[in-house]
């Protein structure tokens, strides 16, 4: 089950909760004042495959890094 983040409009806490992918926009209350004036948060990751990052770099990678590692050609 994901974990989604969640801003609350009211005391502009943000709380993670486990949830399954068919309620991720379903309604929550804040985990913090419990208020009904939440919404959920574009979430990132980072994904790594043999030392190279392969999703979620901060900054895009040219066509001579191999993978996201821009180490060789000083991107």
């Amino acid at each position: 089950m994901p974990i989604y983040e969640y801003a609350c409009k009211d005391c502009e806490k943000i709380f993670e909760t486990l949830r399954p992918m068919s309620q991720a926009d379903d309604p929550i209350p804040c985990a913090a004042c419990g208020g009904k004036h939440t919404k959920r948060k574009l979430s990132v990751f980072y994904a790594e495959s043999g030392g190279r990052a392969v999703a979620g770099m901060s900054e895009p990678s040219c066509d001579s890094c191999s993978g996201g590692d821009c180490s060789h050609c000083g991107h």
